[in-house]
């Protein structure tokens, strides 16, 4: 069972790269109190976990009502993942001009911590280790990212603006690892379902 989860847990782990937007959390939250920035971190937990649950069941529905099979889904959502591992390598900025109000919901909650890498990942996990294990580990990783944030001074005093940059260029690099491992499931899934 723990190893399971461990499977399942890792490649949302690396699709959140919770320490990887922690430079960004800081720029849009360093001008607010303590009691504010909890505010803000709990908004984005709560959004991102009903984003999370809501993509799950909706998402499957649109599956059966379209006809896309799970192999299909792999190829192109691996093919996503591997498009958003390359930018996040290429583009070392991640910041976007936002407003301040609803900052927790929009673009904490969605699209940081649970955006389309994210989404994609959960139903392919969904897919191979089941509803309730995929669900128990995508909550864990929005808490774990709402953990981070809270100890966000703290984790950039240890590593720095510079080495949580770096840490997360392996994260995308993982992330593209992961993305081609699905896209060559799929293919291998496809192939096996026209013999």
């Amino acid at each position: 069972m723990f190893k399971t989860v461990l499977l399942a847990f890792i490649p949302i782990f690396v699709a959140v790269d919770a320490l990887g937007i922690l430079p960004i959390f800081l720029g849009l939250t360093n001008e607010f109190s303590r009691q504010q920035k909890t505010k803000i971190i709990l908004q984005s937990m709560l959004t991102a976990i009903a984003l999370a649950v809501s993509f799950v069941f909706v998402g499957r529905a649109i599956f059966v009502f379209l006809g896309i099979t799970i192999s299909d889904f792999m190829i192109a959502g691996g093919a996503i993942l591997f498009c958003i591992a390359i930018i996040d390598i290429v583009n070392p900025d991640k910041r976007r001009r936002i407003p301040a109000r609803e900052l927790g919901a929009v673009p904490l909650g969605t699209p940081l911590i649970v955006g389309p890498a994210v989404l994609t990942t959960l139903l392919i996990v969904i897919d191979q280790f089941g509803l309730y294990i995929a669900l128990l580990s995508v909550t864990i990783n929005v808490l774990i990212a709402g953990i981070i944030f809270y100890l966000s001074d703290f984790f950039i005093r240890i590593l720095g603006e510079a080495g949580a940059k770096a840490l997360s260029k392996i994260f995308s690099l993982l992330l593209g690892a992961i993305a081609v491992m699905i896209i060559r499931k799929g293919l291998l899934q496809l192939i096996a379902s026209i013999k």
